[in-house]
């Protein structure tokens, strides 16, 4: 089975959107996938030119691609698609103009060729001229992947820059189980995210990232918390890595799986998520408290399932920990992280609410909404935020989904002065 979908890529998307995109495609079963991978970056904004090497071409025909892309698929090293015209000079061109080269399936033999600078095919031959970063994904059988002369290949790679993506293990065409497989469309679109990203206004920086609620228990099978899915703070996370961040995710408990390039770390309650944050905000720029944190705890928590007696029942609650007070603390100790950013669910008196919590917990700035509303907040698909800064200005954003509203933040702090001079710091150092 494959990675769950975290979010609709209908969408467009800033790190995808206007670039252009070669995805090579190699002969094996799993080309099939690379026909859901041109669909899915072309909605999310990219021009895609798809070049297929003769073996390709039996698994999926060329019209497959050009239907899912509206543009031209390229099989033939000496023909233009359609055209009459020669391409043995008009690759050049498609190379040149390339942001990403994308080979989905890349099997052993393509992988051999390029590891050897070998140029017998169209594909093979934009390799060889392109400038722009290749991703690989390979997909072939166990015993081929394992083989000592695919390795070497593999680390050559690797050692020139080339970027890889997978495999991954499962079972095989063959029928037999191990690694090899191709990774699934959604993720190798991560992989594309991620390596479009790396430099991008935020590489070099250090993002926390929080995400999704806390649950305090109550006994062994139950517990206080709160409807958070963790969508808005898994699309922060995703944004910041679009942006060249290396991301630092702490999760509560949701089914959510983390945007690729980000390190995941999965807590449950707000002691554990406490110290997750704190340990990863340490030499942090920016931390992002997207977290529905529970307020209170029972202050005793049963050995044993409760049974059902009497007719009511009384807890004693007592206060969770106060994560961005001690990260305030932190903060003003060492001077990291250099901006935090808040969040407030509200369910009335949005910006009063919003600018108080801002003022008592030392906020660079603070995004507020109403949970009330059916069409935001809490389990929903889209959100209406409003973004507060320390100067006590307000700016309402529009209702957008939720990964509009994470770029929307993003961009907001990089225009802000709370990150310091607006240059990338990778490229500074």
């Amino acid at each position: 089975m494959g990675r769950p979908i975290l979010f609709s890529t209908m969408e467009k998307t800033p790190v995808i959107k206007d670039k252009h995109i070669l995805l090579g495609v190699s002969g094996g079963i799993a080309a099939y996938k690379a026909c859901t991978v041109a669909s899915h970056l072309t909605q999310m904004g990219a021009e895609v030119d798809v070049v297929m090497t003769e073996a390709a071409t039996r698994f999926v025909g060329p019209l497959t691609f050009q239907a899912l892309t509206g543009r031209a698929a390229y099989t033939d090293m000496w023909r233009a698609p359609g055209a009459g015209l020669p391409t043995h000079i008009a690759h050049i061109g498609l190379a040149h103009a390339a942001d990403l080269l994308l080979i989905a399936p890349a099997t052993a033999n393509t992988m051999a060729k390029l590891a050897h600078g070998l140029a017998d095919n169209l594909l093979s031959t934009l390799a060889l001229a392109a400038a722009c970063p290749l991703l690989l994904v390979p997909a072939m059988d166990l015993g081929m992947w394992a083989h000592p002369a695919t390795q070497a290949n593999v680390e050559l790679l690797r050692q020139r820059g080339v970027h890889f993506a997978g495999p991954a293990r499962g079972r095989m065409a063959s029928g037999l189980e191990g690694e090899g497989r191709m990774i699934e469309p959604e993720e190798i679109v991560g992989h594309v995210r991620q390596v479009m990203g790396l430099e991008g206004p935020m590489a070099g920086w250090r993002v926390v990232v929080t995400a999704g609620p806390t649950r305090e228990p109550l006994d062994p099978v139950r517990f206080l918390s709160n409807p958070s899915s963790g969508r808005q703070g898994f699309a922060l996370a995703q944004a910041a890595v679009d942006r060249g961040a290396a991301v630092t995710l702490v999760a509560g408990p949701v089914d959510l799986p983390a945007p690729v390039g980000a390190e995941r770390v999965t807590v449950t309650t707000a002691d554990e998520m406490k110290a997750a944050v704190l340990a990863a905000c340490e030499r942090a720029d920016l931390l992002l408290m997207a977290t529905a944190v529970a307020d209170y705890r029972p202050a005793q928590v049963a050995p044993h399932k409760i049974k059902k007696g009497a007719e009511e029942m009384s807890l004693q609650m007592v206060r969770t920990p106060d994560i961005l007070s001690a990260v305030a603390g932190q903060r003003a100790e060492s001077g990291f992280p250099r901006c935090v950013a808040g969040f407030a669910a509200e369910t009335q008196d949005l910006l009063p609410n919003a600018r108080a919590k801002l003022a008592a917990k030392g906020l660079d700035i603070i995004v507020a909404n109403d949970v009330t509303r059916h069409d935001a907040g809490f389990g929903a698909a889209t959100n209406r935020v409003v973004i507060v800064d320390r100067d006590g200005s307000a700016k309402e954003l529009p209702l957008l989904s939720k990964p509009a509203v994470a770029d929307a933040i993003l961009d907001h702090l990089l225009q802000a002065p709370y990150l310091g001079p607006r240059t990338n710091r990778a490229k500074d150092k």
